[in-house]
C-alpha cells in the first residue's frame, strides 16, 4: 500500500482495518495530510482525502461524490453489496445510501422530530434517563468495593439507545437488545472489512425484529417515530431500515463521544476545571470533544467523474474516504490542533460529516452528551482514568471505547 505521489514513503500505510487505525490514527494522519494529501489505498482499492479544506469540499459536492454505493469499504469495494442503482435496489430505508431527491424525500419524513425545539424538549427525559444510569453505574461499583465505575459499560452504552429507542416506539424491555445487536453488527477483524458471522447473524435477527415491530406499528399505531413512518406511505423494508439506522447512529455516537469526552477531560483536569466553573463552556468543549477524537472517523463516497486534487487524479468509479477525524486535527484549520482546549473558537465542525448527508441526530447527540456532562459535573470535582484498563472499539466507522474505567 503506498499513497498516490511516486515519491512517496512505502512505510506511509493507512488501514481503516488495522490496530494502528483502531488505537490511534492521529500521527498518521498528520503525515498523510503533508505527505499524501490524495492517499491511495492498493490492498482495498480506496482513495481518501485528509485536509480539512479538501474534505469539506467533497462533502458538498454529492453529486461527484455520491453515497449511492455505500459509505463503508466493504460495501464499496463489493458491488453486489448494494444495487446498480443505489438504495432502490439493495438497502430499502437506508438515507444514507440515497442522494436527492430520494434523500430529501425520507430526510424530510423524520426532520420534524430532529428541530431545535423538537430536541429542546426532550431535555427532561434525557437528563432523567442520564441520571438513573448514573445512579445505577455509581451503585455498581459501591457494591463491588470500588469507588468508581466504568463510564461507558455502565453508564454512555446503555442510556442513549433508551433515548433514541423511546422515540423510536421500540418497548422498553426491548431496548438494550438493540443495542447489543447494533455493537455486534458494527464489529470488525482487525484487518477484515467483513461483517463477522456473529455479526451477520446480530443484522439478521435486528432486522427481523424491527420488520415485525413495523407491521405491529402498522396495526396499532402510537405517538412514535416508526408508527409517523408507517403512516408516511414507507413500506415495512423502508421503515425497519431506517429505524435500524436511527438507532444504531443514536446509540453508536453519543457512547463513544462520551467515552472520548471521559477520557481527555481526565487527561487536562485544567480543561475540566473550566467546564465546572462556567457550564456554558459545554457547548464549546463538546466540540472540543468531536473535533479531537470524533465517534466517527470516516465516510465512504463513490467518485461518479474523474477529479485532480494536489495534482493527482481521483479517476471515476473509485471508492473514496472523506477522513473528517483527519480534518478536524488539520493545523491549516485549527492552530494548534492537536491541543484539547474548551475554549477553542467554535468555527465549521465536520464530526458529524458534512452537507446533505450531516448526521439527522447531530443536535440529540450534542445536548445528550452536554447534559451527561453536566451532570458528571454536578457530581464530581475530579475523577481519574486507568488507562492501562482502558479497551478500545474495533468497528466499522466508528472509534472510541468500549471499557473507561473511572475512579472518583
Amino acid at each position: 500500500m503506498t499513497a498516490a505521489t511516486d515519491d512517496q514513503a512505502p512505510e506511509l500505510e493507512f488501514d481503516p482495518y488495522s490496530q494502528v487505525f483502531f488505537d490511534d490514527p492521529y500521527e498518521l494522519y498528520r503525515r498523510m495530510r503533508d505527505d499524501a494529501p490524495v492517499y491511495r489505498n492498493d490492498h482495498y482499492g480506496f482513495y481518501a482525502l485528509s485536509r480539512y479544506e479538501d474534505v469539506v469540499t467533497a462533502h458538498r459536492d454529492w453529486r461527484t461524490f455520491t453515497s449511492t454505493h455505500g459509505i463503508t469499504i466493504d460495501v464499496l469495494t463489493d458491488p453486489s453489496s448494494v444495487g446498480p442503482a443505489g438504495n432502490s435496489e439493495g438497502a430499502p430505508g437506508q438515507i444514507i445510501f440515497m442522494d436527492p431527491p430520494d434523500h430529501d424525500r425520507m430526510r424530510n419524513l423524520v426532520s420534524r422530530v430532529f428541530t431545535p425545539k423538537a430536541i429542546a424538549d426532550l431535555g427532561p427525559m434525557i437528563r432523567r434517563l442520564i441520571n438513573h444510569y448514573l445512579d445505577r453505574a455509581i451503585e455498581a461499583g459501591t457494591g463491588s468495593g470500588t469507588a468508581g465505575f466504568d463510564a461507558v459499560a455502565d453508564f454512555s452504552a446503555p442510556f442513549p439507545v433508551e433515548v433514541i429507542s423511546t422515540m423510536l416506539g421500540i418497548p422498553e424491555g426491548d431496548r438494550q437488545q438493540i443495542r447489543h445487536w447494533t455493537d455486534t453488527m458494527l464489529s470488525r477483524e482487525p484487518g477484515n472489512p467483513k461483517p463477522t458471522d456473529a455479526g451477520m447473524e446480530a443484522a439478521m435477527n435486528q432486522g427481523m425484529y424491527v420488520y415485525a415491530l413495523a407491521q405491529e406499528k402498522r396495526r396499532s399505531p402510537g405517538d412514535d417515530m416508526i408508527s409517523g413512518l408507517c403512516e408516511a406511505g414507507l413500506t415495512d423494508e423502508e421503515v425497519a431500515g431506517f429505524s435500524i439506522l436511527l438507532a444504531a447512529a443514536g446509540s453508536e455516537t453519543v457512547t463513544k463521544m462520551i467515552g472520548n469526552g471521559v477520557v481527555l477531560f481526565a487527561r487536562n483536569p485544567e480543561q475540566w476545571q473550566l467546564v465546572r466553573d462556567d457550564r456554558d463552556l459545554l457547548v464549546p468543549a463538546m466540540e472540543e470533544v468531536l473535533r479531537y477524537w470524533a465517534p466517527s472517523q470516516y465516510q465512504g463516497r463513490w467518485a461518479t467523474e474523474a477529479t485532480t486534487w494536489h495534482g493527482t487524479e481521483i479517476p471515476a468509479g473509485s471508492p473514496v474516504l472523506l477522513i473528517t477525524g483527519a480534518a478536524n486535527r488539520d493545523e491549516r484549520a485549527y492552530p494548534d490542533p492537536d491541543r484539547f482546549d474548551v475554549q477553542r473558537p467554535l468555527k465549521l465542525n465536520v464530526g458529524f460529516g458534512h452537507g446533505i448527508h450531516t448526521c439527522l441526530g447531530a443536535a440529540l447527540a450534542r445536548i445528550e452528551a452536554r447534559v451527561a456532562f453536566d451532570e458528571i459535573a454536578n457530581r464530581w470535582s475530579e475523577f481519574t482514568v486507568d488507562e492501562s484498563q482502558c479497551r478500545r472499539v474495533h468497528m466499522s466507522n466508528v472509534a472510541g471505547y468500549s471499557n473507561v474505567p473511572v475512579l472518583v
